[in-house]
């Protein structure tokens, strides 16, 4: 099922939650929207499902329209399955009872929901916990207990609200193999919502990252976290410093950067101009030189992160201290040269 969501608005009194959001998510697509608490992500995804009514704009579902000027098709009809933060399982209910409920509500055979019930827990590996509570099992198998049930209603999207936010990290890097897996095995359109970005990198074909209601950039991963469009997303996305920089040179994604007494050629827009400039260096894009060439600077902080250094240098007065990534080790106070491997010049 394909989603189009189009110049989507939504106020809670005189908020914007939602500001003019548009989205379009391909059928079978792994589609993450990002962001900080508070953004707009989950009023969009409860916009989607029909939780949520919408003050402006369209929403379509595989080219239905559900939602819009004068129509709100209600959550029963629009054929999508929510696996919330809480998985909403019912606690009197044993696991198969749960993943039952949507065929017992749709009035199916006997026969037909015990067979369909069966071959939905088959496909989450939980058939042998069938006849348990939700409060016997662990936080991974209740999801995927959520899961089974959205495949029992036959929803052709899963709409996923922070699934993971309340597992330990153990837990959390076994479950995002789990739903990989999932997706690969039912091909379901998939929209996750998570503030966490290492689960958008993992998971996504795709990420949108939202603020203030807003999505500021849409692409794949490798490409949000190495191109960035601007300051805001720059930040969010990784680490990595910002520095100020002067454009000499820009031309066919090229540019040569003036920064601290030296000019370093670093990847650009198609359409950067030269000027007064932005460049985002990654950690592991710029290199204690040992030779001594390059840009010199002085280690402001020094911490081990276990097969490596994360050192802070300060260039100078004028400039944030740059991170840099290193399997040498330095102390606080020693003189370093630095020497810029890659970097992206901010295109706004």
């Amino acid at each position: 099922m394909t989603i189009s969501v189009s110049s989507v608005s939504k106020y809670f009194y005189s908020h914007a939650a939602l500001d003019g959001v548009s989205i379009n998510i391909e059928k079978g697509e792994f589609f993450v929207v990002l962001g900080p608490s508070g953004c707009g992500k989950s009023t969009l995804l409860r916009s989607i499902a029909g939780l949520e009514t919408i003050d402006g704009g369209e929403i379509h579902l595989a080219g239905h329209h559900v939602a819009g000027k004068g129509t709100h098709v209600p959550p029963e009809k629009r054929n999508v399955g929510v696996v919330f933060q809480s998985y909403a399982l019912w606690p009197h209910m044993s696991v198969s009872g749960n993943v039952a409920f949507p065929l017992e509500t749709a009035r199916l055979a006997k026969n037909d929901i015990a067979a369909q019930t069966r071959n939905c827990l088959e496909r989450v590996e939980l058939l042998p916990y069938a006849d348990r509570k939700p409060a016997d099992l662990s936080g991974g198998q209740r999801q995927r207990v959520a899961l089974a049930r959205c495949l029992a209603q036959g929803a052709q999207t899963v709409l996923m609200d922070e699934p993971l936010a309340n597992l330990d990290p153990h837990l959390r890097h076994a479950m995002e193999e789990e739903l990989s897996d999932f997706h690969r095995a039912t091909g379901a359109t998939t929209l996750f919502i998570t503030h966490d970005q290492r689960e958008a990198m993992a998971l996504a074909d795709r990420v949108a990252l939202m603020w203030d209601g807003k999505v500021l950039q849409v692409d794949h991963p490798h490409r949000l976290y190495s191109k960035p469009k601007n300051e805001r997303v720059a930040s969010f996305i990784g680490r990595g410093s910002l520095v100020d920089v002067v454009v000499k040179k820009a031309d066919r994604g090229l540019a040569l950067i003036a920064f601290s007494g030296v000019h370093v050629p670093v990847r650009c827009a198609e359409n950067a101009s030269e000027g007064d400039g932005q460049l985002l260096i990654r950690p592991e894009q710029i290199v204690v030189s040992p030779d001594g060439d390059g840009i010199s600077g002085r280690v402001a902080r020094v911490t081990y992160r276990g097969g490596f250094w994360e050192v802070h240098v300060q260039l100078n007065a004028s400039q944030p201290a740059v991170l840099v990534n290193t399997s040498r080790r330095v102390t606080e106070g020693d003189k370093v040269s630095l020497r810029i491997e890659d970097a992206w010049l901010l295109p706004e």
